[in-house]
């Protein structure tokens, strides 16, 4: 694999781990919600419209053109295990943002995932 084309895979990972954290801070910033018949377009537009899940929506839609890129150059059996790099960045950025907890069995697993993508990547 070249830079170039890591740099599509990685870029990709970044943008598609950004919209989820964007996701979270949008639903953080609209607060718990039920959809129900009653309330639906009410809701449905609080979310259309709150500037983080826009943000999240952007940030999903370029890294599928910056994917998509990516594969057209690398094998997908290692670009898609490179995906898991964002399991481990969401989680210290949830952590650092958030303030969600990140216990030692996380770190462990952290720890896994990104040795199998070490190994996936050096194949």
């Amino acid at each position: 694999m070249n830079a170039a084309s890591f740099s599509f895979i990685f870029m990709g990972v970044l943008l598609n781990a950004a919209a989820q954290l964007l996701l979270k801070a949008g639903t953080n910033a609209v607060g718990h919600f039920e959809f129900s018949a009653a309330n639906i377009i009410p809701v449905s537009t609080k979310l259309a419209f709150e500037p983080h899940i826009l943000g999240g929506v952007a940030c999903y839609v370029v890294s599928l053109v910056v994917w998509v890129m990516g594969l057209s150059r690398i094998d997908v059996s290692i670009a898609y295990p490179m995906l898991s790099i964002g399991y481990v960045l969401n989680a210290l950025a949830a952590w650092y943002l958030f303030g969600e907890s990140l216990s030692a069995q996380k770190l462990v697993g952290i720890g896994f995932i990104v040795a199998g993508v070490y190994l996936v990547a050096r194949s």
